[in-house]
């Protein structure tokens, strides 16, 4: 199967995994809404998919981990609701549709975001195909990085640092955790719902952050370089807030550099894996590289 019907393929069943889980009501019917409205707003669901993708390479059956790949997209929702607000990033508009706070108001919108990264952990342990010592530590890997030495970690450097002079350390550490630590995560949590080898799980780690870092660099151009219509946000919003990226560093073709630098860095990762496992995993790294969205 070609990499377009691929990710095709395993966007839908989470759609369609999500759309099911979340046909049960929710009191209030605003938060319900709310939370709703985002994560049926659009999206690669590349978080999930990445981990169906390292779970397959390691042997699995996709099918098994769809609470577990879930409950990643619902923390990655979260985490926008949350950055769009304007005590964050203040933005107005995601995916091509007005922000959460703007549709529901802001307390509501934080509610939202509270709602799903707690119903993440309850959808990620809600399993009978996965033992409890994997579900585990699935869920430490997880809370690692999306808590204190990660996702929440990067968004806060992010924050202070608007408006300094760019410094490499400080750039690194936003885009390692803000966005790196939870698409690595998502990857060893494939492996470690299989109960692979350490190996295996070190190799899909350095793969994680090598693409979870290129994923960013090529975010941060396509802020400078993209459209509004194209990119479903308003472009040039890092620039005007005066954040730390990697244009503003090394400028755009510099930048292009590093990111096939680090694509190459993730696909030597994964060689000890095979070219039958890597397959699929080699080619989702490169096309993160082409996209333009």
């Amino acid at each position: 199967m070609e990499l377009k019907l691929y990710l095709e393929e395993k966007k839908r069943i989470v759609e369609d995994f999500l759309a099911e889980y979340f046909k049960k009501g929710i009191r209030p019917d605003v938060l319900g809404d709310a939370m709703k409205y985002s994560v049926f707003a659009g999206g690669k669901r590349l978080r999930p998919v990445l981990c169906i993708a390292a779970y397959e390479a390691c042997g699995g059956n996709g099918q098994d981990i769809l609470p577990q790949a879930g409950a990643l997209e619902l923390i990655h929702t979260y985490s926008l609701i949350h950055d769009d607000l304007p005590a964050m990033d203040d933005d107005d508009l995601r995916r091509g549709k007005p922000t959460n706070h703007k549709v529901y108001g802001e307390a509501v919108a934080i509610l939202a975001g509270d709602g799903l990264l707690t119903e993440a952990f309850r959808m990620f342990s809600s399993s009978s195909r996965i033992s409890a010592t994997a579900l585990l530590a699935g869920i430490r890997e997880l809370s690692a990085a999306a808590g204190l030495y990660g996702m929440v970690a990067g968004q806060a450097m992010d924050i202070i640092s608007e408006g300094k002079v760019p410094q490499i350390d400080t750039l690194e550490f936003i885009h390692r955790n803000k966005t790196a630590a939870l698409i690595r995560a998502s990857l060893m949590i494939g492996g470690i719902l299989t109960e692979t080898d350490e190996r295996t799980l070190q190799a899909l780690k350095h793969y994680g952050e090598g693409i979870g870092l290129a994923f960013q660099v090529v975010d941060d151009i396509l802020d400078v370089t993209g459209t509004t219509e194209e990119l479903g946000k308003t472009k040039g919003a890092d620039d005007s807030r005066g954040k730390m990226t990697y244009p503003a560093l090394y400028g755009i073709e510099r930048s292009r550099v590093i990111a096939a630098d680090l694509i190459t860095t993730a696909l030597d990762a994964i060689q000890p894996m095979g070219e039958e496992k890597a397959f699929r995993l080699k080619e989702i790294a490169n096309y993160l590289t082409r996209r333009t969205n």
